[in-house]
């Protein structure tokens, strides 16, 4: 069953993966580097999408390609329409800072059977973005896209490695159900609009990091528990044979990136023979102990270092 319900791959591509530039792609369904150039342009502006292209486009007036996404456009458009260069400059540079037409220049744009749409879009913008910036953010995009879809590991535990501030590994250890139903928790709770049931910043970080987790699981891959041999302090890392990421220990509440390394000097010296090493060698807290124990990391090891009489009975 598909939970995700998104219609674009763009989630957590650089510049592209906001609910609003996600929304943007819905609507204009591009298909070469040049649409994405415009998109990203649109999404950048102020008052360039939302009640400007945006009508356009959905009125059926103008296609993604005919709208005003960067900066740069405006005096191309113009000069195709038989400008002047040195007017569509002049033109280009006072609309991209906000400033509306001056009366003689809409004469001038509406001799050249420039469109009534473009004229009102123009007088609409109070920022455009610089072509040659949208280009570095689509190859930008287009490059993390690529190890998106060929490399989907290595992106997922890139991603939830940098771009993630908080996690819910219990959630994310279940599955795409368990994710899928936590996501659910959280809208549930927006939607009710009470203010005791208000998100908290740690949950809605939480949120972001769960909606990428659940599109990885829908796409076949998984998460595997913390591995007290193998978890690395602070990376995600890519097990290839079980089509899965494991976490590292980091995503424990309050196990900072310190504590992380000190584990990891721990173990590189000898593995940890049981509970009452783990904290006394890898220096974790008791509550990070009763996490990883509760996360069943630990079924392995025993209690304490002392052998019970039962080891001499087998």
């Amino acid at each position: 069953s598909n939970f995700l319900a998104q219609k674009t791959g763009a989630l957590g591509i650089p510049e592209f993966g906001t609910n609003f530039v996600r929304g943007i792609l819905e609507s204009t369904k591009p298909k070469t580097f040049a649409d994405l150039v415009i998109i990203s342009g649109l999404s950048h502006g102020t008052n360039v999408w939302n009640g400007n292209a945006e009508r356009w486009i959905n009125e059926g007036k103008a296609t993604l390609q005919e709208v005003i996404g960067c900066r740069d456009d405006i005096m191309t458009y113009l000069i195709s329409h038989n400008i002047d260069g040195h007017e569509a400059f002049v033109i280009m540079e006072a609309v991209r800072k906000g400033k509306q037409l001056k009366p003689e220049w809409e004469t001038l744009m509406r001799e050249h059977n420039v469109p009534d749409y473009y004229i009102d879009s123009c007088n609409k913008i109070k920022y455009l973005f610089p072509k040659g910036h949208a280009c570095a953010y689509v190859m930008m995009a287009l490059r993390v896209g690529y190890y998106k879809i060929y490399y989907p590991l290595e992106f997922y535990a890139t991603f939830f490695t940098l771009r993630c501030e908080q996690y819910d590994i219990e959630s994310m250890l279940k599955g795409s159900e368990g994710i899928f139903n936590k996501l659910q928790e959280y809208s549930n709770r927006r939607k009710s609009n009470n203010p005791e049931k208000a998100l908290s910043p740690k949950e809605e970080e939480i949120e972001k990091t769960l909606q990428v987790a659940l599109e990885m699981t829908e796409r076949g891959y998984k998460f595997v528990n913390i591995d007290i041999e193998k978890s690395d302090a602070t990376n995600f890392i890519v097990d290839k044979e079980r089509k899965a990421l494991i976490p590292p220990f980091k995503v424990l509440d309050g196990f900072g990136e310190k504590g992380g390394e000190a584990l990891i000097q721990a173990r590189n010296e000898k593995p940890f023979i049981s509970q009452e090493d783990l904290l006394q060698r890898g220096k974790i807290s008791k509550t990070n102990l009763k996490q990883l124990k509760e996360l069943g990391v630990l079924d392995s090891l025993t209690e304490s270092n002392q052998l019970s009489l039962f080891d001499f009975m087998i």
